[in-house]
């Protein structure tokens, strides 16, 4: 149980984190010209990713899980590392909502040499990984679904923005 907690703690702060460097960067990118595009989907990409934490917490406590799989949460981590690697590409341009920067070229080096949208492969990891790893197959299976649902209309309106 006591790993379990350290996990959920762990993503939990992360997410917190990430919304606090987002939101100052997003502040910060927006008064130096750039423009944000498509946020009508921001408030559901929001929800889902909310309710999915908090999900977890209830299911992973409630039930009384076994400790978490290693294997996978050794997988839950490598996909750490390469979230870490998509932040720290992006660096201040990094935000959860789709900015555009009139002028800047895209970012081409780092995970973005590989593919166009790295941490998007990312979170479909971990949506689908967490949840196995505390034995929620079911779980992991339904908020994939809701996020490949999400990500469908988020990755057509970035790459329209993006001009790809």
């Amino acid at each position: 149980m006591t790993l379990t907690l350290l996990v959920l703690a762990f993503v939990t702060l992360q997410r917190l984190g990430e919304l606090v460097i987002a939101q100052r960067n997003t502040a910060r990118l927006l008064s130096a010209g750039a423009i944000e595009v498509a946020p009508g989907h921001y408030p559901l990409m929001v929800a889902l990713h909310t309710a999915w934490l908090i999900g977890l917490w209830y299911f992973a406590l409630a039930l009384h899980l076994a400790s978490p799989d290693p294997i996978l949460l050794v997988v839950f981590f490598v996909l750490q590392g390469l979230r870490v690697w998509v932040l720290m590409t992006l660096g201040p341009r990094w935000t959860t909502r789709i900015i555009t920067v009139p002028g800047e070229q895209l970012i081409a080096r780092g995970p973005y040499r590989y593919l166009s949208h790295p941490n998007y492969c990312v979170v479909i990891g971990e949506i689908l990984v967490l949840p196995l790893a505390f034995g929620l197959i079911w779980y992991g299976v339904v908020f994939s679904i809701l996020n490949l649902a999400i990500l469908s209309i988020r990755v057509r309106a970035e790459n329209k923005a993006l001009g790809r």
